[in-house]
């Protein structure tokens, strides 16, 4: 099991860190109290849903409560199970207060220092100094804008950068309604249609039959190729922009068959390419006789 405990000033940025650790397949809390992380990693070691990446943000909010890491971190560390490993953030006192007052938020020490911006800064840097010295990894995020935040934080967790990208490849009928949710939309229907052949009409895309028949004209694989070129070429450009989703839809009259048969082989593609790749037929069964 890896464990990656966030941490580090508030204002820092381990709100954006936690949603880049989410996005990339990590079961993740935030704001948890330090006692709770223990038993928390043994809820998961129980689960049958196979939790074994798990990411916790743990900071001075949890108030007197915090100083509880360090025993936590030496219980987990003791762990022959359990990975664990610290990412620290921070940025200049100048940066936090900018910040701060740009967003008009309140410091979590607000109340503690009566509105004292500097003095809760000053106070939390003493709190979490001796964690500071003991973290694997570390942001400065002072210059960062929040992408810039992200790419640095997929770059520390990820082998591939695609990793953090799951592509989902799905068909549709414009006949039930064109697919709202959906990033790019290809509209196959100016190719020859298995539905008027007596013998195709009951099956779908998913049989070879009808991939078959689709992918016997010249048309179909010469769109199916400049597709492929085109997606190929747009998803490293929506990778290094930080997209966590994309949504590639095709569409035909009835979604059966000829859009079937182009999400079935892009998504084929995208796989032996080692991308995450989701697959949805929305209409797959409208229509359909039981």
């Amino acid at each position: 099991m890896q464990l990656l405990i966030v941490t580090g000033m508030s204002g820092s940025g381990k709100s954006s860190v936690m949603d880049v650790m989410e996005d990339i397949g990590y079961y993740c809390i935030d704001n948890i109290p330090p006692k709770l992380i223990t038993r928390f990693v043994d809820l998961c070691r129980k689960s049958e849903t196979g939790i074994n990446k798990i990411a916790v943000a743990v900071d001075i909010r949890t108030g007197d409560m915090f100083a509880e890491i360090f025993r936590a971190l030496q219980s987990l560390k003791d762990e022959t199970d359990v990975e664990v490993k610290v990412l620290f953030i921070e940025a200049s006192d100048e940066v936090l207060i900018k910040r701060y007052k740009e967003t008009r938020r309140k410091h979590p020490l607000d109340e503690k220092f009566n509105g004292n911006l500097h003095a809760a800064i000053k106070y939390e840097w003493n709190q979490l100094a001796q964690l500071r010295e003991i973290a694997d990894f570390y942001i400065e995020t002072s210059d960062l804008s929040a992408n810039q935040l992200k790419e640095q934080v997929k770059e520390i967790f990820l082998d591939r950068r695609s990793d953090s990208m799951t592509i989902k490849v799905m068909s549709f009928g414009f006949k039930y309604g064109v697919s709202t949710e959906s990033d790019l939309v290809f509209d196959v229907r100016c190719l020859p249609n298995p539905y008027y052949i007596d013998e195709l009409r009951s099956h779908t895309g998913c049989e070879a039959c009808v991939r078959d028949y689709v992918m016997s004209f010249e048309q179909s694989q010469k769109l199916l190729e400049k597709l492929t070129d085109l997606i190929d070429y747009l998803i490293p450009l929506y990778v290094h922009e930080g997209k966590s989703q994309l949504v590639i839809a095709f569409g035909c009259t009835g979604g059966k068959h000829r859009s079937i048969t182009f999400a079935e082989l892009m998504a084929k593609h995208l796989t032996e390419n080692n991308y995450k790749v989701q697959k949805y037929h929305r209409d797959i069964t409208k229509d359909k006789k039981f």
